[in-house]
C-alpha cells in the first residue's frame, strides 16, 4: 500500500496522472492502475474522474492527507532504524563483588561515551543475575564464573587474595581452627573458597557473615578472622592493621563473564564498550 499512497501524494502534488508518470517513472496506465488499486483496497472514490484533468475528491483529501502523515512515520522509522548511534535503557546487572570504585568508574565511563543511553545498574550475587538475565529483565549481566569458565563471554580473571588482622603470627588457610568473616551465601568469592579447599575437607567457622567490604575489612582488622578481597584492590595498599596471608598455593581465581542479550540491536555498541571496560579494569596493576 505504501507505493499506492505515494502515488496519491504525488498526484495532489502534479494534478495530473501523466506528470505523476514522468516522475516516478512508470507509464501512465500503471500509474492510473495504482490510483484504481488504492481505491479498491480502501472501498472509496478518490478522484472525482467526471473533471478533466481528475481532481480528489472529499474522501480522497482525506485520505491525502492521512496518506502524508503515514509516509512521514515510515520515513522517522527508517531514520530510526539506520541511526547508528546507541540509544534507549540499558538495564546492566553487576557482581556484588565487582561492586568497587574502579568498576564502577570503568562503566560509568563506557556509558558516557553514549550519551542517549539510560543506564539502570543493579548489583546481585551472580546466580541471581543470571536468573533475572534468563527472564529478560538485564539486557547484560556481569557476573562471576568458576576458574575453569572458558568461552567468547570471559572478560578476564579475577583473584582473591586472604587478608588478615595485621601483627603477630601469620595464620594458615587451612588451618580448621581459623575464623572466617565472609559475605552470606551464594557470595561468589565465599563459593570459590569453598571450592579450593573442598579437597581437604574442611569445615569452616565462620564468625561473621557481613555484605558490606567495608565492614569486613573492620571486622578483620579487630582480629574476628580471616577474609577475601580482590587481588587487584590489594595491590594497591592494605588499609591499616590489615595484612595479606600467604594462601599456599590455593587457587583463588574467578572468570569474569558478560552475558549479553541476544536482542541488543543498537545498544551492542555500548555493552562492548562497557565489557571491555570492565575487562581492563580488573587486571592486576604491576
Amino acid at each position: 500500500m505504501l507505493e499506492e499512497l505515494r502515488t496519491l501524494v504525488l498526484f495532489a502534488e502534479e494534478g495530473s496522472i501523466q506528470k505523476v508518470a514522468q516522475r516516478l517513472p512508470l507509464t501512465q496506465p500503471a500509474v492510473t492502475r495504482q490510483m484504481q488499486r488504492l481505491e479498491d483496497m480502501l472501498a472509496t472514490t478518490l478522484l472525482d474522474r467526471r473533471q478533466k484533468p481528475p481532481r480528489l475528491t472529499a474522501a480522497g483529501l482525506e485520505v491525502l492527507a492521512r496518506a502524508k502523515a503515514i509516509l512521514a512515520s515510515v520515513e522517522a522509522l527508517k531514520a530510526f532504524a539506520a541511526d547508528a548511534e546507541p540509544q534507549g535503557v540499558l538495564r546492566v546487572g553487576l557482581a556484588h563483588g565487582l561492586s568497587d570504585a574502579s568498576v564502577a568508574g570503568a562503566i560509568a565511563g563506557a556509558a558516557a561515551e553514549f550519551p542517549k543511553i539510560s543506564l539502570r545498574l543493579k548489583t546481585g550475587w551472580s546466580a541471581e543475575l543470571v536468573e533475572q538475565f534468563e527472564r529478560g529483565q538485564l539486557d547484560m549481566a556481569i557476573i562471576l564464573r568458576p576458574a575453569d569458565h572458558q568461552g567468547p563471554d570471559a572478560l578476564g580473571t579475577e583473584r582473591l587474595c586472604v587478608i588478615a588482622q595485621a601483627g603477630g603470627t601469620e595464620p594458615h588457610v587451612t588451618d580448621t581452627r581459623m575464623p572466617w568473616v565472609l559475605s552470606p551465601e551464594p557470595c561468589d568469592a565465599r563459593q570459590s573458597l569453598l571450592s579450593s579447599l573442598s579437597g581437604e575437607r574442611h569445615r569452616f567457622v565462620v564468625a561473621a557473615e557481613i555484605q558490606d567490604p567495608a565492614m569486613q575489612m573492620e571486622w578483620v582488622r579487630r582480629g574476628h578472622g580471616l577474609s577475601l578481597m580482590p587481588l587487584r584492590l590489594a595491590a594497591r595498599g592494605l588499609p591499616d592493621g590489615l595484612m595479606l596471608v600467604d594462601i599456599e598455593n590455593v587457587d583463588l581465581s574467578l572468570q569474569l563473564v558478560a552475558l549479553r542479550s541476544p536482542h541488543l540491536n543498537r545498544l551492542a555498541k555500548a555493552v562492548e564498550a562497557i565489557a571491555k571496560a570492565v575487562g581492563e579494569a580488573i587486571k592486576i596493576e604491576v
